[in-house]
């Protein structure tokens, strides 16, 4: 990775997520970017009951944290309801998504960094 990409693409030491942006993803899904840098990325997602993300694939491993509410994950062909406390460990390029039964929040991690949310993509 060069070292303009290493600079551009982290964020200051210290986030205050009451600092942070969130964004409207689609109709009842909200993402905040916590922190990042070229090898790691923290995001918070709000989800309102009923709503399910799109499954899709991509080439980073993630970590999904239910911090609140409850969900219903799926990956690799696998399906299991998670609620606060629970965690799901997606392996790159593999088909996951999930679904909200009770609106709440999680945390996702990403390695490496999801340069796509940079841009402004989902």
């Amino acid at each position: 990775m060069s070292d303009t990409l290493t600079q551009t693409h982290r964020s200051e030491t210290f986030v205050h997520a009451s600092e942070a942006p969130v964004e409207d993803l689609e109709p009842g899904i909200k993402r905040q970017i916590l922190t990042y840098g070229p090898n790691l990325m923290l995001c918070r997602l709000w989800f309102d009951s009923g709503v399910a993300g799109t499954v899709h694939q991509h080439p980073h491993s993630q970590i999904s944290y239910i911090e609140s509410g409850r969900f219903r994950a799926m990956t690799g062909g696998k399906e299991q309801e998670l609620v606060a406390g629970d965690s799901v460990a997606i392996t790159p390029d593999t088909d996951h998504g999930i679904t909200c039964i009770e609106a709440g929040s999680l945390l996702d991690i990403f390695n490496p960094v999801r340069e796509d949310f940079l841009g402004g993509g989902n």
